[in-house]
Order: C-alpha cells, then sequence, then structure tokens
C-alpha cells in the first residue's frame, strides 16, 4: 500500500510562529482582529491534534504515512539520455 501523504510539522510551526509572533503583536490594538487571529491560532493547533491522531490510527493499523514538505514529488526513471541526465519523456511529476 502507497505510504498516506501528511504535511511535514514544519508547515504547523512555521505557521503557528508568524501567527503568534508577528500577526498578534501587529493587531494588538485591534482586540476584534486580536480575537479573529487567536482563533485562527487555536484552529491550526487543533488540525495539528487531529493530524497527530490520525498518524496514530493508521499506526496502530499498519498503514504507512509519508511526511510532505511540498505539494509536487518528482519520480524519475532509470532510463537517461546520452549525458546523464534523465529523458524529459521519462520524467513523471506527481501532484
Amino acid at each position: 500500500m502507497e505510504p498516506i501523504p501528511l504535511p511535514s510539522y514544519i508547515h504547523y510551526e512555521l505557521l503557528l510562529q508568524m501567527l503568534e509572533r508577528h500577526t498578534s503583536f501587529a493587531t494588538n490594538q485591534n482586540p476584534m482582529i486580536r480575537e479573529q487571529v487567536h482563533q485562527l491560532i487555536v484552529t491550526l493547533r487543533k488540525a495539528l491534534a487531529q493530524q497527530k491522531q490520525l498518524e496514530q490510527t493508521c499506526n496502530r493499523l499498519n498503514l504507512p504515512v509519508e511526511y510532505r514538505w511540498s505539494l509536487n514529488s518528482v519520480n524519475v526513471e532509470s532510463k537517461s539520455s546520452d549525458n546523464g541526465f534523465p529523458l524529459d519523456s521519462d520524467t513523471k511529476t506527481q501532484l
């Protein structure tokens, strides 16, 4: 079975750090906006917790998980051109 793709934790951490350190500070003078930022932070923390629960479920069911850093992954077949580089027609990009 193919691994289940999940975002790497760093994606959550970067967003949370930006919101907590920069956005919250910038919205300090506007309570309504600051509250929306706070709710966004809470939502991201919940999303991370839900992902961890999903990982635990997959682990119990022996389903592999793959952490992704981006939407793109490149699979290159073994054929190559005379110069040693993969041929364009042999390169597959998955989104």
